[in-house]
């Protein structure tokens, strides 16, 4: 295979940021997973799952708006739910105002699972990410990504949107 003399490579510095972001990403995962796995029997899969449903209101999402949420297909979701539903943190339940819809629901189980396991996780990420930055450098962080999601137009509510809506 011969490289397209039109490829735009990446110079040191891109290649610095990109190559950081991929380690980085990959071993605060592993951190955060090892805790979850370790403490409550979830991965971090589950706990997104049981987060976003706990945002949502009445703590409850059609699924495909959670498979969208989560970057899921519609089959990766239902993969990823069978366990949470097994283990009763989750229930599956057909929509009142349309019978084609089915429902994710958070059950108190799963609400107490991801009640003990939130400050496990916020410990950690603390511990792994938050501590060794400058609140100058979370910004602008935040900032990046928040540009980042915008470009591909992936803005996620915040907690009052979800609230008042």
């Amino acid at each position: 295979m011969t490289a397209d003399p039109r490829t735009a490579w990446l110079d040191d510095e891109e290649m610095r940021a990109w190559r950081g972001l991929v380690e980085a990403y990959a071993e605060l995962q592993a951190a955060l997973e090892a805790d979850l796995i370790s403490g409550f029997g979830i991965d971090g899969g589950d706990y997104g799952v049981l987060v976003n449903l706990s945002e949502a209101p009445d703590q409850r999402l059609r699924m495909c708006d959670l498979a969208a949420r989560l970057h899921l297909s519609p089959s990766g979701l239902t993969r990823r739910l069978d366990g949470l539903v097994k283990a009763g943190f989750v229930a599956r339940q057909p929509s009142e105002q349309d019978r084609r819809v089915t429902l994710a629901v958070l059950t108190d189980s799963g609400r107490a699972t991801l009640e003990a396991a939130a400050p496990v996780h916020v410990a950690g990420v603390r511990a792994n990410f938050v501590d060794h930055l400058s609140r100058t450098q979370l910004r602008q962080l935040g900032a990046a990504f928040e540009a980042l999601q915008r470009r591909r137009g992936m803005e996620r509510p915040n907690r009052e949107t979800l609230e008042n809506a």
